[in-house]
C-alpha cells in the first residue's frame, strides 16, 4: 500500500508531536513549590475560619498547609501516577515521599504525644484515625486512591484544629513540653542522620562497622564484617537528593511553626538560637540547583558533588539538633 505524501506527513508528525507534548509536560510538572510563610498561613486560616488563638495552633496549621501543597502543587500529586509524561518524573515524586515522611512523622508525634498529656491518657479520636491515613501507601493509583486518603487525614486534622480552639471541648489539647519537643526532635534526628549517610554514599566509602560500640556486651541478630563499602547506585543518587529536599523542605515549616507554639520553653531553656540555626542549616539546603542534572563528581575533583554539599547542611543541621535535646533536657 503506498502512502501519500499527507499520510508520511501524519506517520512522522504524530509520533514528534506526542513526543514533544510529553517533553514540555516533563520540564512543567518538574517543578519544587516554593516555600512558604507558616505563621501567616496559621494567622490566614484562623482569620478564614473565626478560630481564637491558641497553642499549637500554627504547627498544626502547618501540617495542614504542607498536606495542601503536597496534594494541590503544579500537577498535582505525582507518585501514583502511571500516564506519560507524569510517569517519567522521578525528581518530584521523591521530593513528595520526602515531604510525606516528615508529615507521617509529625501526624504520629501529634497522635502519641502533642495532644496526650501523660502516657495513660486517651488518643485524640480525630489525630488517632488521621495517623493511618496519612501512612497510606503512596504509590497506590488503584482505588481507594492515594490522594483520597490523604485529603481525608488533612480533614480530621482539621477536625482536630476547629476542637483546639473550641473552649467548649476541653478535650482537644496541644502540650507544648520540652519532653514532647524533644521526642519529636528524636526522630527527626534519625530521619536527617540517615539521609545524611546516604548523600555522603554518593561518592563511595569504606566504613569502620559500628553497630555495637559504646557497649561491651551487646549483640546483633548476625555477624556482619568489620569494614563495609557503601556506596550509593548511580540512579538513585537523584532521588536520594530530591528525597531530602522535600524532607528539609517540610521540616523547615513545622520548626518555623513550633518555634511559635514552644516559645515559652524555647525561651526558659535558652534555646530560641539554637532552634534559628537548624532553621537556618535546613533553609540552605533549598538553594536552587543550578545544574540541568544532580552531579556527582569525585571528593575533590573538578566537578561538583551535590550529594556532599547537601549532607553538609543537612549533618550540620542534626549536630544542632543533637545539642539543642540536649538543652532542653538539661538545660
Amino acid at each position: 500500500m503506498t502512502l501519500t505524501p499527507l499520510q508520511k506527513n501524519l506517520a512522522i508528525g504524530i509520533p514528534l508531536a506526542i513526543i514533544l507534548i510529553n517533553l514540555l509536560g516533563m520540564w512543567w510538572y518538574n517543578h519544587e513549590p516554593p516555600a512558604f510563610d507558616p505563621i501567616q498561613r496559621a494567622q490566614d486560616h484562623a482569620a478564614e475560619h473565626g478560630h481564637a488563638p491558641a497553642t499549637g495552633y500554627a504547627t498544626t496549621a502547618a501540617l495542614i498547609d504542607v498536606t495542601d501543597v503536597l496534594l494541590s502543587k503544579r500537577g498535582g500529586y505525582l507518585s501514583n501516577d502511571i500516564m506519560p509524561p507524569w510517569v517519567l518524573l522521578d525528581n518530584v515524586p521523591n521530593w513528595e515521599f520526602g515531604v510525606l515522611t516528615q508529615t507521617r512523622d509529625l501526624a504520629r508525634a501529634m497522635r502519641n504525644d502533642f495532644s496526650r498529656s501523660q502516657t495513660q491518657s486517651t488518643a485524640d479520636p480525630d489525630l488517632e484515625e488521621a495517623d493511618p491515613l496519612y501512612h497510606y501507601d503512596n504509590a497506590r493509583w488503584i482505588p481507594p486512591d492515594t490522594e483520597g486518603r490523604y485529603k481525608r487525614a488533612r480533614d480530621r486534622v482539621e477536625a482536630y484544629l476547629d476542637r483546639l480552639t473550641d473552649p467548649a471541648d476541653p478535650d482537644a489539647q496541644f502540650y507544648a513540653r520540652a519532653d514532647n519537643l524533644a521526642d519529636w526532635l528524636a526522630i527527626v534526628e534519625k530521619r536527617l542522620g540517615s539521609l545524611s549517610q546516604r548523600l555522603s554514599a554518593s561518592a563511595g566509602q569504606r566504613r569502620f562497622n559500628t553497630d555495637l560500640s559504646g557497649e561491651s556486651e551487646a549483640r546483633q541478630s548476625t555477624g556482619a564484617p568489620q569494614e563495609i563499602m557503601v556506596k550509593t547506585p548511580w540512579l538513585e543518587i537523584d532521588d536520594v537528593f530530591y528525597e531530602t529536599r522535600g524532607t528539609t523542605w517540610a521540616l523547615i515549616h513545622f520548626l518555623k511553626a513550633m518555634e511559635v507554639d514552644f516559645r515559652d520553653v524555647l525561651e526558659k531553656k535558652n534555646a530560641t538560637a539554637s532552634f534559628r540555626q537548624i532553621i537556618r542549616e535546613l533553609e540552605a539546603t533549598q538553594e536552587p540547583l543550578r545544574s540541568p542534572m544532580v552531579l556527582n563528581g569525585s571528593k575533590f575533583g573538578a566537578l561538583a558533588n551535590h550529594s556532599l554539599v547537601m549532607a553538609n547542611y543537612v549533618s550540620r543541621a542534626n549536630a544542632a539538633i543533637i545539642d539543642l535535646r540536649f538543652l532542653l533536657s538539661e538545660g
